[in-house]
């Protein structure tokens, strides 16, 4: 039997895992969840990933353990967003449709940017990749990933 081609999210995990570029954003890997920052070119500093490490679809998918999990990761790796990016709100959007892996998008909402402002934050997206806004500093993404490999180290 052949298998099915992984999907995105699974082949970018290989992809940190044996080492390449989209290691240099893992942030931090254990037991059920991988959380990394959103590969570059990014909407903005601190816009971070929650991944399962598993393929799964979706909550309803989750195992006992993956379940139990779930809620202290979310709120520690929306605490760091916050903490990282001092911002005042984080938004935590999990669709599925564009790569059907659980990944939730934990995105720094900073009151001072009317852009980063709730459903805005599609329009954001949409204007960097089209060109109309610039992507976040590559340079200040590292940075935000060293100070949180640190600060994510004790977890």
């Amino acid at each position: 039997m052949v298998e099915p081609t992984p999907c995105g999210i699974c082949r970018l995990h290989d992809a940190i895992a044996a080492g390449g570029a989209e290691a240099d954003l893992l942030i931090w890997r254990q037991g059920p969840w991988l959380l990394r920052h959103h590969p570059l070119p990014a909407p903005l500093p601190g816009w971070l990933l929650l991944d399962s490490a598993r393929h799964l679809g979706g909550p309803a998918d989750f195992q006992a353990g993956e379940a139990a999990a779930f809620g202290p990761m979310l709120q520690r790796a929306s605490a760091l967003v916050r903490q990282l990016s001092g911002c005042e709100r984080v938004y935590a959007i999990a669709f599925g449709e564009g790569a059907r892996h659980l990944h939730v998008h934990l995105i720094p909402r900073h009151g001072a940017d009317p852009d980063s402002e709730s459903w805005k934050v599609a329009d954001l997206y949409r204007a960097m990749t089209e060109g109309r806004r610039p992507p976040a500093d590559p340079l200040a993404v590292g940075e935000l990933v060293a100070r949180a490999r640190r600060v994510s180290g004790g977890w």
